[in-house]
C-alpha cells in the first residue's frame, strides 16, 4: 500500500470528515424520523455514508462503487416519491451529486492503486451522468405546469358595470365592479417588450422609527382625465400629472402610528363626482366652478376618512367636521390603530360605504367591525350593519356602543348600481384561532360574502365560505361581479369570491345562490379544549385548492439536511389535511394563513370572459399556548394596544389560549414545503376549466446567492389585464414587475423595481399613450426591499 501525498492525505481525511459527519447526521436524524412515522431512507443512507467515510479512511476501493449506488438509489427514490419536478428533485441529490464528483477528482480517488478503485470510479461516473441526465429532463418537462391556451374571442357580455371612461382607473378594481380589466390595447402582445421606464415619482414617505413591522406600500392608484391620485403607507395623498408624473398637490393627514399597530398601509383611494361634474366631463369640460364637486375620498388607518377636492386637495368643508369623518364614534374601543380602514371604500350615488380592519388575535375586547353608510356630501350616518349584534341595522345612541369583535370587512369591497348591491367580503370574529366562547351573532355573517343595499344597509343575503373560521380563513380579496354565458347562450350576473382556502366562489348577484357547485364535505374533528369544529366545510368546484394532502415526500430545504429537518417537523406537527383544528401540539395549516388568495384577487376579461389569478402556496404552522405563568387572561393594566405584526406570538388576550402564527419554515429559513410557492393561471369562465398555470417568480432577492432560480415565488398583490391580450403582475418576492400573454400565460416582458411591488398595478391612457404604473414600496414583514417609488411604464413615444 502506497502511502499518499501530504495533499492526498488532507483530501482523504477531509472526505472522511465530511462522509463521517453527515453519515452520523443522517442517521441520528433518520431514526428520531422512524420514529415519528416517516422515510427509513435517511437513515439508510446515513449507513451508508458511515460505511463509506470508513472505507476512504482505509483507502478501500469499494467505497466509489459503494457510493455509486447510494447516489443511483437515492435518483430512483426520489423519482418515486416526486416524480420528474427539477426543484423537488434538487435537495435530495445535490449535496450526493456533488461529494460524488468530489470522490472522482485524482487527488481523491487515487488514495488506492488497486484495480478494485477502477470500476467503482466507472459506476460512479454512470451514475453521475443518470443524475444530470435525470435533472436535465425534469428542468424541461415541469409536473406543476399546465399547458394550454386560451381561444375564447370576445363576446362583449360585459361585467356589473359599463364600460365608461375607457382612458381611466377611476376605482380599485378600474371600476366597482373589481375586474381589473383595461379595455386599452396600445400596448399589446408583440410590442410590449418594448416597454421602457416613462416617468418615476418619489413619494418621500418611508418607515419612521416609530412603525410596525406592518408597514406596506400596497397603493393601486386612480387615473381620472389627466390626474393621477394615490396615497402612500402613512395616507399622505398625492395627485400627479399623469402624463408626467409631476405632482400636482399633496395632503398629508398626520398620522401619528407607534409600533402598536397592526398595519400601516393605504391600499388605495375613492373618487367621486357630482351629477353636474361628471355632465361637465362627459362634455371633455374637466373645469368645474363649485368645490368639491370632484372629490377624493381618503382613509386613515387612525379611523379617520377625508373628503377633499380632487382639483385643489383642500378639505371639502361641508363633508363631517371641515373634511374629516370620525371613523371612532361609537366604537366600543377607541384606541388608534385598533380599528383601521385600509381599503378604499366604495361610494355610490348618494353613499359611502365604510368597512375597515381590526387588530388579529389580539383580545376579546377590539372594536366593532361595523359596516356604515355615510351619506357622500354631509358625511352623515345613513345606517349601519353591525355583523355581531342580533339588531345589525340598529344604530347605537351616544350613551351606547356598536359590539365589540363584531366581523370585519379589512379588504375591498365591489358594487353593482343596476341592483344597488353593495358585496363585502367578510372576516372572522377575533381572536381568530380561537372560538370557545362566539355568540351565534359572532358566526352568523363571518368568513363569506355579504351583499348589503347600499342605499339602506339592509341585507339582501349571505353566504358563508368557512363555518367557525379557527384559521383565519377569510375573505381576503375585492369580489369580481360579470355576466356570464354559458354554453346555452344563458347569461347569469355572478359574483367571484376568492378565498384563502384556494375556492373560488361563484355566486348568482342577485340572489346569493350558487352558480357553481359547492359540496359540504366532511373535515377533521378534535378542537382544543373548549371548543368545537364544523362537521363539514363547503369545497368549491372551482378552486386552486390542493389535490392530495401534503405528506414527507412534499418535504424541502436547499439539501438533504434541512429536508430531512422539515419532515422530522412535519411528523411531530398535527396534520389532517385542510381543517386541521389549532392545537397545542402545532397544527400545520394549509392552505395557510396567508392564503392562497389575498387582497390582490382576480383580473377578469368580461369580454373574453376569462380570469387571470395568482394563488401562492405557503403553509403555516399555529401552536396554541395555554394561558398560565407569564400568559396572562387579559391585557396589561397600562391598556390595550396591538402587536404590530401578524405573526410570532399573538396573545388572543380574554380567550384560554394565546397563539403563535408562522410560516412554516426550516431551521436555516427556507419554506419546509417544497416550490412552487406561486402560480399565475388562466380560468375559462364559461366551463371553470384552468387552461393554463404557469410558476411566477425567482430567488435573485430572496437567496443568499442572487441568482434568477425560477422557482414559484409567493406573492402580495394581484394582476390586471388588459385587451392587448397582455397582463401586468408584480407582487412576488424579487423585485420585479412581468407582462405575460393572457393566452398562453407565456412571460413577454420584465423590468426590475427599485423596491419590492407588492402591489397591484393599473393601466391608463394620456395623450394617446397607454402607461402601465405600480408602486414599488416594499412590504416590512414580507421581507422586500422598502421604497418610496410609483414607477410608470410606457411604449417609446415614437411608436
Amino acid at each position: 500500500m502506497n502511502t499518499p501525498s501530504s495533499p492526498r492525505r488532507f483530501a482523504t481525511w477531509l472526505t472522511v470528515l465530511f462522509a463521517g459527519i453527515s453519515g452520523l447526521y443522517l442517521v441520528v436524524g433518520g431514526i428520531w424520523l422512524i420514529a415519528v412515522g416517516g422515510s427509513p431512507y435517511y437513515l439508510i443512507a446515513g449507513i451508508v455514508m458511515l460505511v463509506v467515510a470508513a472505507l476512504v479512511y482505509l483507502r478501500h476501493g469499494l467505497a466509489l462503487g459503494l457510493y455509486a449506488l447510494l447516489l443511483i438509489g437515492t435518483l430512483i427514490w426520489g423519482i418515486a416519491e416526486i416524480g420528474f419536478d427539477f426543484w423537488a428533485l434538487v435537495p435530495r441529490i445535490d449535496v450526493l451529486v456533488i461529494f460524488g464528483i468530489w470522490l472522482l477528482l485524482p487527488f481523491v480517488y487515487r488514495f488506492s492503486t488497486t484495480p478494485s478503485a477502477r470500476p467503482g470510479a466507472i459506476a460512479l461516473a454512470i451514475c453521475l451522468v443518470l443524475t444530470g441526465a435525470a435533472l436535465a429532463y425534469a428542468s424541461f418537462n415541469d409536473p406543476q405546469v399546465i399547458n394550454g391556451t386560451i381561444t375564447a374571442s370576445a363576446t362583449g357580455s360585459g361585467g356589473g358595470q359599463a364600460p365608461a371612461h375607457p382612458d381611466d382607473w377611476r376605482a380599485y378594481g378600474r371600476t366597482q365592479a373589481g375586474t381589473r380589466y383595461s379595455p386599452l390595447a396600445q400596448i399589446n402582445q408583440q410590442n410590449v417588450k418594448d416597454l421602457q421606464p416613462a416617468w418615476t415619482f418619489e413619494t418621500g414617505d418611508k418607515k419612521g422609527p416609530h412603525d410596525p413591522v406592518e408597514i406596506t406600500d400596497e397603493v393601486t392608484p386612480l387615473k381620472v382625465g389627466d390626474m393621477l391620485y394615490l396615497c402612500s403607507p402613512h395616507q399622505i395623498l398625492f395627485a400627479l400629472d399623469a402624463a408626467t408624473g409631476k405632482e400636482k398637490w399633496k395632503f398629508n393627514p398626520g398620522l401619528k402610528p407607534d409600533p402598536s399597530f397592526q398595519h400601516v398601509t393605504c391600499r388605495g383611494v375613492s373618487y367621486h363626482e357630482t351629477t353636474a361634474a361628471a355632465s361637465a366631463a362627459n362634455g371633455k369640460d374637466q373645469a368645474t366652478s363649485a368645490p368639491c364637486a370632484r372629490r377624493v375620498i381618503l382613509p386613515v388607518n387612525d379611523g379617520h376618512l377625508f373628503e377633499l377636492d380632487a382639483e385643489t386637495g383642500q378639505r371639502c368643508a361641508g363633508f363631517a367636521d371641515n373634511g374629516d369623518l370620525d371613523l371612532q364614534h361609537l366604537q366600543p374601543v377607541t384606541t388608534p390603530g385598533q380599528f383601521e380602514p385600509t381599503s378604499p371604500p366604495i361610494v355610490t350615488n348618494k353613499i359611502i360605504v365604510v368597512a375597515g380592519s381590526v387588530t388579529d388575535n389580539y383580545s376579546t375586547r377590539e372594536p366593532s367591525g361595523v359596516i356604515r353608510g355615510f351619506d357622500v356630501d354631509t358625511g352623515k350616518l345613513v345606517w349601519a350593519f353591525d355583523p355581531g349584534s342580533d339588531t345589525p341595522n340598529a344604530i347605537p345612541d351616544d350613551q351606547h356602543t356598536f359590539v365589540h369583535n363584531s366581523p370585519n370587512a379589512w379588504a375591498p369591497a365591489a358594487y353593482d348600481p343596476k341592483l344597488d348591491l353593495v358585496y363585502l367580503p367578510m372576516g372572522v370574529t377575533t381572536p381568530d384561532i380561537w372560538g370557545g366562547d362566539r355568540t351565534p351573532e359572532d358566526e352568523r355573517y363571518a368568513s363569506g360574502l355579504l351583499a348589503l343595499n347600499a342605499s339602506t344597509g339592509k341585507l339582501a343575503w349571505f353566504y358563508q365560505t368557512v363555518h367557525h373560521d379557527l384559521w383565519d380563513m377569510d375573505l381576503p380579496a375585492q369580489p369580481t361581479l360579470a355576466d356570464i354565458t354559458d354554453s346555452n347562450g344563458k347569461v347569469t350576473p355572478v359574483v367571484y369570491a376568492p378565498t384563502k382556502t384556494g375556492n373560488i366562489f361563484v355566486l348568482d348577484r342577485r340572489t346569493g345562490a350558487l352558480v357553481v357547485p359547492a359540496p359540504e364535505r366532511p373535515v377533521p374533528q378534535g378542537a382544543a379544549k373548549g371548543d368545537h369544529v364544523s362537521p363539514t366545510q363547503p369545497y368549491s368546484e372551482l378552486t386552486f385548492r390542493p389535490t392530495k394532502n401534503l405528506t414527507g415526500a412534499d418535504m424541502w430545504g436547499a439539501t438533504m439536511y434541512d429536508q430531512l429537518a422539515c419532515r422530522v417537523i412535519f411528523h411531530r406537527l398535527r396534520y389532517q389535511g385542510p381543517f386541521t383544528p389549532p392545537s397545542e401540539q402545532g397544527t400545520l395549516v394549509f392552505p395557510g394563513n396567508l392564503g392562497m388568495f389575498e387582497w390582490g384577487g382576480l383580473a377578469v376579461d368580461t369580454d373574453r370572459q376569462i380570469a387571470i389569478a395568482n394563488p401562492i402556496a405557503l403553509p403555516f404552522v399555529s401552536r396554541l399556548i395555554p394561558r398560565g405563568p407569564g400568559n396572562p387572561i387579559e391585557p396589561p393594566a397600562a391598556g390595550q394596544s396591538g402587536t404590530g405584526t401578524e405573526v410570532g406570538i399573538q396573545p388572543q388576550y380574554g380567550t384560554p389560549f394565546g397563539v403563535t402564527l408562522n410560516p412554516f419554515m426550516s431551521p436555516i429559513n427556507l419554506p419546509c414545503k417544497e416550490p412552487a410557492w406561486g402560480y399565475v393561471a388562466a380560468i375559462d369562465l364559461k366551463t371553470n376549466k384552468i387552461v393554463w398555470k404557469k410558476r411566477i417568480g425567482t430567488v435573485r432577492d430572496t437567496a443568499p446567492v442572487p441568482l434568477p432560480f425560477k422557482m414559484g415565488m409567493p406573492m402580495l398583490g394581484g394582476p390586471v389585464t388588459t385587451a392587448g391580450h397582455v397582463f401586468f403582475i408584480g407582487a412576488t418576492a424579487d423585485n420585479y414587475i412581468r407582462a405575460y400573454s393572457t393566452d398562453t400565460g407565456e412571460e413577454l416582458w420584465r423590468a426590475r423595481l427599485p423596491a419590492g411591488g407588492q402591489a397591484t398595478p393599473m393601466t391608463y391612457e394620456v395623450n394617446g399613450r397607454q402607461f402601465v404604473v405600480i408602486a414599488a414600496g416594499g412590504h416590512g414583514s414580507f421581507g422586500t426591499k422598502l421604497g418610496d417609488y410609483v414607477v410608470a411604464y410606457a411604449l417609446p413615444a415614437h411608436q
